[in-house]
């Protein structure tokens, strides 16, 4: 199962990040991807650095995830929740 979630988090001057995960997290080894901005990188790239950064391709050559996995997890990935 992969659950992504969401976090806004303040690093302190002394760079340690304290976070409270929902209950619903299972306990258990995790992977935890921190993305650094500031306020005016926020939404502001363009599709050249999309594809020139570290996520284009993250699942390439993985083979604990198929293609099949891959677009299901994508199309999950962009639902809307009601």
């Amino acid at each position: 199962m992969f659950k992504t979630i969401n976090l806004h988090a303040e690093i302190s001057a002394n760079h340690e990040l304290n976070i409270t995960l929902p209950s619903d997290v299972p306990t258990g080894p995790a992977d935890v991807v921190i993305v650094i901005s500031t306020p005016e990188q926020v939404n502001t790239r363009t599709l050249k650095e999309l594809v020139d950064s570290e996520f284009f391709g993250m699942w390439n050559n993985r083979s604990d995830i198929d293609d099949d996995l891959a677009r299901r997890l994508r199309a999950e990935g962009w639902k809307r929740s009601a």
